[in-house]
This record gives structure tokens, sequence and C-alpha cells, in this order.
């Protein structure tokens, strides 16, 4: 599956409802393709292709790590323990993912 198209799951999945109030950027740098980012701000979500200047929390792994987590298929939190994903910046804020994306469910 390509990024653009998991990217899109992801944004299919956003819970708009966990992001009120929220101001955040969301970097992914993807090791085997392009890099993208995910602006979350007062519930609503923007995908955009490419690096962003000043994110709040950078999450470096795969595509098939990306795609496993937003399937399900995969558990975020196993994939980070087994050193599948890295995180540079706030690492409460990774956490938050599952709850913005309802990923894994």
């Amino acid at each position: 599956m390509p990024v653009e198209q998991i990217f899109q799951q992801l944004k299919d999945n956003f819970n708009a409802d966990a992001a009120d109030g929220l101001d955040l950027v969301f970097q992914f740098d993807i090791e085997d393709a392009d890099k993208h980012h995910l602006i979350v701000k007062d519930g609503t979500c923007e995908s955009v292709a490419g690096e962003h200047d000043d994110p709040s929390v950078t999450l470096i792994m795969n595509t098939e790590t990306l795609q496993g987590i937003v399937s399900g298929e995969t558990d975020g939190m196993q994939a980070f323990m087994a050193g599948q994903i890295r995180a540079e910046g706030d690492m409460m804020l990774a956490m938050k993912l599952g709850e913005l994306f309802s990923i894994g469910g």
C-alpha cells in the first residue's frame, strides 16, 4: 500500500472529539518512503507530504510498521518496545496517537 494511502486511512480514522483544543504536529519519517506530517488543530486533521519545521513529535519507522499500526495488526507500544518505532520529541504525544486516530480498533 502506498504511504499516501496509509495516511488517508489514518485521516479517515481521525477522532475529532479527542483533538478538541489541541494544536500538534506529528512528523512521520518513513525510512523507505517519503516523509509526511499530520497537523492536528482544534478538532481537525490535515495530512501533508514532506517535513514540518517544528513538529511536536517525530516518529521514525518503515512503511510496513506504519501500515501494521494503522490497520491494527501491529500494537504501537509493542512495536516501540521492539525498536521498530523510534520517537524524538514529546513521548507523551506519541501515546496520544492511538486516541486521536482510533488505531487498532
